[in-house]
This record gives structure tokens, C-alpha cells and sequence, in this order.
């Protein structure tokens, strides 16, 4: 990997010689005689010993004398993180799931040496209870469609060879060897790609302004500031295909005349931080980065700027500011950033999803991705879901899929056969949405009419076991942990939401708190300086709209009806079902159930700390919470 490529011509001799890496992994009706084992590389899989596993099958290669035959490497992420470390076998295309480092040899001696399949790791469909060796089969895949995600547990994100193979840095070669700035451009217009961050902004138009800017300097921004709580879509990108953002940063400079690029990404994703540098090394070495790319005029490097955590610095300006070595905070809008962005040049910032959707546009064309999803969402979004539901893990759906098709379908419904309440969509700045609007189409104008957001694309599914009020509670002490504090409505508003939020879930709340909460979230979204702050109060404002009914419990009667608020709880022994086992006095902490052995025991309520060992404790349904 040292001879420099100094033209499209040797980039696509580089493509023919290098395809053969993947084709056993890319080319589903390959009949060739290798086998390939691939290994989830992505953060969830690792920290569950995936890196041991595919130490253990290279060590089993090589003690078979087999490495002429079979090969064993890492990939990004497959995104089934519920069922993870993964292991897939090629060119079978067989998936294992939860596999352990001591599995290796029986995956290897059973299938790989004897064609036979391990029937014990395979995913087990939950309904049927079919075993699944075949993930195209699979409900949680079936219905995805991988584009920013195409690349993710299909290449070594390390080897820089394979992602060529599969194509790579071709469209960043066809661009500037064939096209105008300006044409490139009406490209990205006609597909209609709008930002993925979070505002849907369209990227063609923000190049667009960022070209229109005369200046002597001009730079490219990736937004990798990921901070939403229960978000990992833009670090799995990042894990598990570097080199489609580095692309597709490549193209968004040369459309604006920039020469640098900063990828500004969060120092909490080390294995992020790591593939990226290693992609950034490749690329520079191989002539892909740096001065004359492909022997043109056009030169543009990268350069990794390392974020220290702070939520605000997601927002496009604040992030400039972190990177200028400022203290990390909005500032007023316009100027917008696309004319006077990084040390006051014009700047185009997107986010990591963004640009990785930009080499496939100029691959396949902007027709084909302008037809993916609804008449104003175009393409696919990656979702990262969580919470109370089956299938935990990374998703990619067209647009316009609805929420029951991504809960139920892809997610496989609610975790622990619970009642779907809510699904928190867009992080902190989103809203709680209610099962009535289950079929709304996941695009961004339907979720903002109600109430909610796309933003960069977190989705919380919470169930009958969750209070609402104390979900609002928990989003708002993020927020004012996180608000820069520059502006008052977000400095004091937030701080005041989160009192009253407080008291309601502490049993002191009042009917006239309900009033100051409406009206200050209100103000709040109406007066904040920036985005974040702008959207801060959307947890509270569709708590309210939608669950008031809990609110009122708390206010009113005093009482959580899905038994969070620790305050606001009641435990009480049924005589008619205490047998007096003792079980429950036992367990308490503080000593406040007393009663004979044999005889009905009785909680003080006066000394009762609420921690519910009894109700755990108690093998009788004695115990009742109220």
C-alpha cells in the first residue's frame, strides 16, 4: 500500500485487483472454494471479547494449514447489538449470534472444515421458534435497507484495499475528474439528501451557499459530535466504514473550492477515533488525501479534532467554536457558517450519516436515491433503537416506514411482553410519541406535526413501566447539565422546568406548576438562541399534550401510576395473603416490618424508605405497591 495513485485510470485497476478481497463477501451467488469468517468489530461486540474471537479463528487457520482457503478479519457493526458478538460465515452467508471466544473452534471445525452448520448459535425467531441461518431472513433485517450503512459488516473498516474493492473512492474520482463544481452540485440537489443531524436542511443547497462564498479559504466540517443519550449511529458508522465520510467530505470540498477538512468527534469513542486516524493514514499514503488527488488540480486533506463531551458542541457553531479553541457556544445565526463558518471562511458542515450517503448518490445516480422514501424525506435513516424492546441494535429504513413496522416488525415489540406506552425519537430535543400515532411514517415533516423529531435519528421505546413525568424529568436534567448557558431562556428556563418536574415527581406538585410548565416550555422553544436550546422543551411539551392524564396522577391524587416515583409510592401487606414467612422483614433495609413468624406482618409507613426488597422478596403476592 505505497505506490501513490495518480489517476482514475489506476484507481479503477486498483478496484479490478482488489474486488477479489471482498467478492466472496459482496457476491451472494459466488461459487468460488474460500470461506470467509467475519466478526463484529463494533464497540458492543468488542467489549463482549469479539476481538479474542477472531484471534482464535486466525489461530485455528493457520494450525489447519488453511490460509489459502479461508480467512478470518473484523467489520463495522451488523447492528443486531441484542444479539451480538456476531460471527458470519461465507460464502454460506450463515449467521451466529452471541457467540464466545471458546465457540471459535466449533464454528470452525464443524462448519468450516466439515460443512456443518452449529445449529445451537443461530438466531431463534422468537414467534416460530425457527432457527435462522440465513439473515436476509431474519424480521430484524428483513425490512432495512443498508445505504449509509451498505459498508458496515461487509469490509475490514482497517484495510483500505477492501473498501476500494467494493468501489470505494470511485465517486470522489468521477466528481472531480468529470464534473464542474456546479454540476456535482445539481446532483446532490436532485436527490434530494437532506441533513441527517437532526434539521433535514437540504445538503445540496448548503453546498450550494458554501460555493457561492468567495474567500481564499474554505473548509469541510463532519459533524461527529454524537450526544444523545442512547445514540450510536454516527460512531458505528464511523467503527465500521471511515473512508465513506473521508469520500464524501472529498466531494463536499471540492464542490465549495475547500482544501481542508476537520472531523470534530467525540474523545468517548476511542474506537471511532482510532479506525478514522488509521483510514485518514491510508488515504494520505495511497495519494487519495493530500495535494493533486488523482494527479488533479485538486488538493484537500483531513484532520481530527477531538470534542470533550460537551452536547452543545453538536450544534454547528458551537462546534466551530470548540475547534477555534473558544469555549464551546452557540453564536447568533445569520451569518450562517456557509459564509462565515471556520476562522470567519466560508464552511459547510454535515453530519457523518450525511456524508456517507454521498458516494452511493454518485454511484447510482440521484434518481435512484431520490426514489427511496416519500415525496419530501428522501433515502433511508439509520436509527438507533433502544430501550424497552426486544431488538436492541442499529436500523436502516427507508423513509416513511412507520413506527409499529420499526417497533414491531424490526424490533420485535416490546421487551418482557409489556404494553408499548411511548417512543422518544431526536435525543433530548425530541418528543414522546403515543401509541395513537403508531402509523405515522417515520419522515421528518410527519414527526414534526406531532410533536416530535427526526433529529439525529435516537428512538427510546418505553412501556407501561415507565412514568412520563419522570421521563420528561430525566431529559431536562440532561439538558440542563448540558446548556452552555449563553443565553437566559435556556439557562434559567430549563433550570426552572426541571424544579417544577422535580416537585411533581416528589409529591409536592400544584395545579398552578402545570400552568408555569406549559408557559415556560413555550417561551423556552420560543426565544432560546439555538437549535438545541429551541427544542429543549419538546419532552415536556408532548408529555404534557399526550399524558397529561399521568401528570394529574401525580398532582392531584398524589400518586405515579406506573410506580416510579419513588416518593410518590405506597407499600401495604394483603393480610389475606401473608402467611408470615418472614421473608419480607428480613430483606428490609431499615427495619420497618414487624410481625411474628406465622403471624400477617405490618409495614411502618412512617419509617418505610420506599426500596421495594419487599415486594421482590415476598413469594406470596402479599406485598402490594400502590
Amino acid at each position: 500500500m505505497t505506490t501513490r495513485i495518480e489517476s482514475f485510470e489506476q484507481l479503477k485497476q486498483k478496484y479490478e485487483e482488489y474486488k477479489s478481497l471482498v467478492e466472496v463477501r459482496a457476491d451472494l451467488d459466488y461459487d468460488g472454494d474460500q470461506k470467509f469468517i467475519l466478526v463484529c468489530g463494533g464497540t458492543g461486540c468488542v467489549s463482549s471479547k469479539s476481538l479474542q474471537i477472531v484471534e482464535n479463528f486466525q489461530n485455528l487457520i493457520k494450525e489447519h494449514g488453511v490460509e489459502n482457503k479461508v480467512r478470518a478479519s473484523i467489520s463495522g457493526c451488523f447492528g443486531f447489538c441484542e444479539k451480538g458478538p456476531i460471527v458470519k460465515v461465507f460464502p454460506e452467508n450463515v449467521f451466529y449470534v452471541q457467540v464466545t471466544p471458546d465457540d471459535a473452534k466449533e464454528i470452525f471445525e464443524k462448519h468450516i472444515m466439515n460443512d456443518e452448520v452449529v445449529d445451537r448459535l443461530l438466531y431463534v425467531e422468537p414467534v416460530t421458534q425457527k432457527r435462522m441461518h440465513d439473515s436476509l431472513e431474519m424480521p430484524f433485517y428483513r425490512r432495512q435497507m443498508r445505504v449509509a450503512l451498505r459498508h458496515c459488516g461487509l469490509i475490514d473498516p482497517e484495510i483500505i484495499e477492501e473498501y476500494i474493492g467494493v468501489g470505494g473512492y470511485q465517486s470522489m474520482a468521477k466528481v472531480i475528474t468529470q464534473m464542474s463544481p456546479e454540476e456535482a452540485i445539481e446532483i446532490m440537489k436532485q436527490s434530494g439528501l437532506g441533513g441527517r443531524g437532526g434539521a433535514g436542511f437540504s445538503a445540496g443547497r448548503k453546498w450550494e451557499f458554501g460555493r457561492m462564498y468567495q474567500s481564499d479559504r474554505k473548509f469541510v466540517i463532519c459533524n461527529a459530535d454524537e450526544g444523545d443519550p442512547g445514540a450510536f449511529m454516527d460512531r458505528s458508522i464511523m467503527e465500521g466504514d471511515a473512508h465513506t465520510v473521508i469520500e464524501g467530505m472529498a466531494i463536499a470540498a471540492y464542490c465549495i473550492g475547500a482544501d481542508q477538512g476537520y472531523v470534530y468527534i467525540r474523545a468517548e469513542y476511542p474506537l471511532a477515533v482510532k479506525r478514522l486516524q488509521i483510514a485518514i493514514d491510508e488515504a494520505r499514503e495511497l495519494g487519495l488525501l493530500g495535494k493533486n488527488i488523482l494527479g488533479t488540480e485538486f488538493s484537500f486533506d483531513v484532520d481530527v479534532r477531538l470534542g470533550a463531551g460537551a452536547f452543545v458542541c453538536g450544534e454547528e457553531t458551537a462546534l466551530i467554536q470548540s475547534i477555534q479553541g473558544n469555549r464551546g457556544e452557540p453564536t447568533t445565526k445569520p451569518p450562517f457558517p456557509a459564509e462565515k463558518g471556520l476562522w470567519q471562511q466560508p464552511t459547510v458542515v454535515n453530519n457523518v450519516e450525511t456524508l456517507a450517503n454521498v458516494p452511493v448518490i454518485f454511484d447510482k445516480g440521484p434518481e435512484w436515491f431520490a426514489n427511496i422514501g416519500t415525496e419530501k424525506s428522501k433515502g433511508t435513516k439509520v436509527f438507533a433503537l433502544a430501550g424497552k424492546v426486544n431488538n436492541v441494535g442499529l436500523v436502516e429504513v427507508p423513509m416513511g416506514t412507520t413506527l409499529r413496522q420499526l417497533i414491531f416488525e424490526i424490533g420485535g415489540g416490546v421487551r418482557g411482553g409489556g404494553k408499548f406506552k411511548a417512543a422518544q425519537s431526536g435525543g433530548p430535543s425530541g418528543g414522546c410519541i403515543p401509541e395513537q400515532f403508531l402509523d405515522t411514517p417515520i419522515d421528518f415533516q410527519s414527526l414534526g406535526q406531532i410533536g416530535s423529531m427526526m433529529g439525529s435519528g435516537g428512538m427510546i421505546v418505553m412501556s407501561d413501566s415507565d412514568c412520563m413525568v419522570n421521563i420528561a424529568r430525566f431529559y431536562l436534567e440532561f439538558i440542563v447539565e448540558e446548556s452552555c448557558g449563553r443565553c437566559v431562556p435556556c439557562r434559567v428556563g430549563t433550570k426552572r422546568m426541571l424544579e417544577i418536574l422535580t416537585d411533581i415527581t416528589k409529591g409536592k406538585g400544584t395545579p398552578e406548576m402545570l400552568v408555569e410548565l406549559q408557559s415556560l416550555a413555550e417561551t423556552v422553544k420560543d426565544t432560546a438562541l439555538c437549535g438545541l436550546g429551541q427544542t429543549a422543551p419538546n419532552p415536556v411539551l408532548s408529555t404534557l399534550r399526550y399524558f397529561m392524564d399521568e401528570y394529574k396522577a401525580h398532582v392531584e391524587e398524589k400518586r405515579c401510576p406506573a410506580g416510579v416515583c419513588t416518593d410518590l409510592l405506597h407499600y401495604e401487606i394483603n393480610p389475606e395473603k401473608c402467611i408470615g414467612c418472614t421473608a419480607c422483614a428480613r430483606a428490609c433495609p431499615v427495619n420497618c416490618i414487624s410481625g411474628a413468624p406465622k403471624q400477617v406482618h405490618v409495614i411502618d409507613q412512617e419509617k418505610c424508605i420506599k426500596c421495594g426488597n419487599c415486594l421482590e422478596k415476598c413469594r406470596f403476592g402479599a406485598v402490594i405497591r400502590k
